[in-house]
């Protein structure tokens, strides 16, 4: 390992000390990934700079991410970058901004200690902007923000910053300010140190000068300064006082209460610049070391004993703990999966063995690798803190845990959101079909939000994904990168079933056949249930459904108890009124009888399958389809088409927004209604409006769309 080095004020740093484990995220086209191009050619991890629009980006590597312009895969790389005359570590993730593969930002969220957040200087927060911000308050994730494209027309700071504060409810405060904005965009002004920095775009930004501030700026500059130190002040006692004796606070003082307060998640730093222009990047990476936690900053993480699940177990970010990790992604390669892994805890050599406790599996770690995109550089060792992929690995997924064998731990597992959407593929010849199982595999293991089932009564293999782009994205996938013929057949909504009363029902399960009979009896009640009411009674609400044992004296034993919960959940995933998975109820067992003899396992849950249909019957069930947050970006001019398109699909005007000579309509629509949407807004726009769309809940369909879907259906 590297030996500790001291910084300009003397400060000893160890490894751990100079890493930093972050992401870029946001809502897709405000500039992630021209940022992350800017930070490789800085750190000198790239000697070209690559253009997202030239379809030369060096992390967005896939052929359709070039093709697209956007980013589908979150790519890992790790670069070095110089600050206080110290050597950083910085492992830097690039993350999707379509909602369709919000799965990638989620599973990256699990694993970074801090986040940068690009918004668009025009735009402001956008509707993935909320997403992202929710994951990583979900994960507790400390973040600064970049206010990026201020060379864009119509980009305004103090509104792009407002909105941050207003619609997110982040505690933001301007560490930097333009000079400039638009065309005149020409530098930022370092409100900590009150200085204004110029970049040169002959030497793509790299040439930085040091000026001082504009004087037509100087007033602004000096009320931002003054709201800084108050916020600073808030976050350290000693500086109150200082502020309040009116004593100097010094730059590093401010720094180091920012800091303090961006680790706890009290403030928000926000930056600014442009991306594209060269301007604010490597102040941004400034900001990263000053203010985003380094591994040792971030809690310890907690997990429990696969032998004992009620017993807790925490790993500090040491080299001195025993040895875990979480696997984050997996992709397939030509010479085997390449695994992507977060080092919790310990140190991990090329050619050990380790095990995954979720399947109880050694696994033998063959080649470790520093990721930079799709190129690797290998490594003999990894430590506590790093992001590193992995060859060797045959039986872990993504969510597994990876451990010392003699010190088993097991991380907490993350959660994937269900599909929306599904299409029928089929293989267009028999090599195809043998085909086609094992590549369906290969993508179910990479992407989890990616599903696939055979459909025994039509024959077609069934592919179910969070959008058109996503199952589309698979199918380019299969045809052109797997070389599978497959036919495709239309989008379609993934549909859900629910209750609507409470109801009682008894499932008896009998049968004689000359020797030992089966006997299982069981009598539940079903009813409607959310995840608040889950949380108040303390249950657990697994895939929408909670389960409840109200047996008392023994009418059913105890070690047939859990086969009448697998019953039902087996009932309530195949459905009852359209084969649609039935979800949001709750199941309450509250008697039943056995036989000395003939009662077992199998027995009872059947007999829970056949009490929990019966109870649906009874229960008044219901068709509910995924509803979408859909938010259209239109001139003025095409308000009235687009307001009257969206009330034409059953959408639901929530919110209109001014945006100087633009409006923000915000809607509440079925997915159903929703397919190639976006062809006809740009029809109806003439192709200058934009929209974005993202799962918002399950809502119960209108009762005439409901009789013609069964209809369809032949229900």
């Amino acid at each position: 390992m590297t030996a500790t080095l001291t910084d300009i004020k003397g400060r000893k740093l160890s490894r751990l000390d100079r890493t930093r484990n972050f992401g870029i995220c946001a809502h897709i086209d405000a500039g992630k990934t021209t940022v992350t191009e800017r930070v490789l050619y800085y750190t000198g991890k790239t000697y070209k700079m690559g253009e997202v629009h030239e379809g030369t980006a060096t992390m967005d590597y896939l052929q359709e991410e070039q093709e697209r312009g956007i980013t589908i895969q979150s790519a890992a790389t790790t670069c070095p970058w110089q600050s206080d005359g110290v050597e950083y570590i910085m492992n830097l993730i690039d993350t999707p901004g379509h909602v369709d593969f919000t799965i990638e930002v989620e599973r990256s969220m699990r694993v970074l200690d801090g986040a940068v957040v690009v918004f668009d200087g025009k735009e402001g927060v956008e509707a993935q902007s909320e997403t992202v911000w929710r994951q990583a308050d979900r994960y507790r994730v400390p973040r600064v923000c970049f206010i990026n494209k201020m060379d864009k027309l119509g980009a305004d700071f103090d509104f792009a910053f407002n909105s941050i504060r207003e619609r997110l409810g982040a505690n933001t405060v301007a560490v930097q300010m333009p000079i400039g904005a638009g065309n005149d965009l020409e530098g930022i002004i370092d409100l900590v140190k009150m200085r204004a920095f110029y970049f040169s775009a002959q030497e793509f930004g790299a040439q930085v000068e040091e000026r001082d501030i504009p004087a037509h700026l100087a007033a602004r500059a000096d009320e931002l300064r003054q709201t800084l130190v108050e916020r600073a002040a808030e976050l350290d006692d000693a500086l109150t006082e200082k502020f309040i004796m009116e004593e100097p606070i010094s730059p590093d003082e401010i720094k180091a209460a920012l800091r303090k307060g961006t680790l706890t998640m009290k403030v928000v730093p926000v930056f600014c610049g442009s991306a594209l222009k060269y301007i604010g990047v490597q102040r941004l990476l400034d900001g990263v070391v000053d203010y985003l936690p380094n591994p040792t900053q971030v809690p310890p993480i907690q997990g429990t004993d696969p032998r004992d699940r009620s017993k807790v177990l925490t790993r500090h970010s040491s080299t001195e703990e025993p040895f875990a990790a979480l696997v984050f992604k997996v992709v397939s390669d030509a010479h085997g999966d390449l695994t992507y892994v977060r080092i919790y805890s310990g140190v991990l050599k090329k050619g050990s063995r380790v095990l995954n406790p979720a399947n109880n599996r050694k696994e033998n770690i063959s080649r470790i690798f520093e990721m930079h995109a799709k190129e690797r550089i290998a490594r003999e060792e990894c430590y506590a803190g790093e992001i590193v992929a992995m060859v060797g690995l045959k039986h872990s997924v993504t969510g597994d845990t990876l451990c010392n064998g003699d010190h088993p731990i097991v991380l907490e597992r993350m959660d994937f959101p269900e599909p929306v959407i599904s299409m029928s593929i089929e293989p267009v010849s028999q090599a195809d079909k043998d085909k086609l199982g094992n590549a369906l595999g290969i993508i179910k293991r990479e992407d989890p939000s990616f599903r696939s089932h055979f459909d025994d009564e039509t024959g077609q293999t069934i592919i179910e994904g969070m959008g058109e782009l996503h199952l589309e994205i698979i199918t380019h996938k299969l045809i052109r990168d797997m070389k599978i013929g497959v036919n495709v057949g239309r989008p379609r909504v993934a549909y859900r079933e629910t209750v609507q009363q409470k109801a009682e029902a008894r499932g008896t399960h009998k049968k004689q056949t000359g020797g030992r009979g089966q006997f299982g009896d069981a009598v539940i009640t079903l009813e409607p249930f959310t995840a608040a009411q889950a949380e108040e009674a303390g249950l657990h609400f697994k895939d929408h459904f909670a389960f409840e044992n109200k047996i008392v004296g023994g009418a059913i034993p105890r070690e047939f108890i859990p086969s009448v919960e697998a019953g039902c959940r087996a009932a309530a995933r195949s459905g009852v009124l359209a084969g649609y998975p039935l979800i949001n109820v709750k199941v309450t067992l509250i008697d039943g009888s056995f036989h000395e003899v003939d009662s077992s396992q199998i027995a009872f849950e059947q007999a829970g399958v056949l009490a929990f249909r019966e109870a649906s019957r009874k229960a008044k069930l219901q068709l509910l389809e995924p509803v979408m947050k859909v938010i259209v970006t239109t001139p003025e001019d095409f308000l009235g088409n687009v307001t009257g398109d969206l009330n034409r699909r059953r959408g639901m005007i929530v919110d209109t927004q001014q945006r100087g000579n633009t409006r923000v309509v915000v809607a509440e629509a079925p997915l159903a209604e929703m397919f190639g949407y976006s062809t006809t807004l740009r029809g109806m726009s003439q192709g200058r409006a934009a929209y974005s769309m993202e799962p918002l809940d399950y809502r119960p369909v209108p009762e005439n769309v409901a009789r013609a879907i069964l209809e369809q259906l032949g229900m």
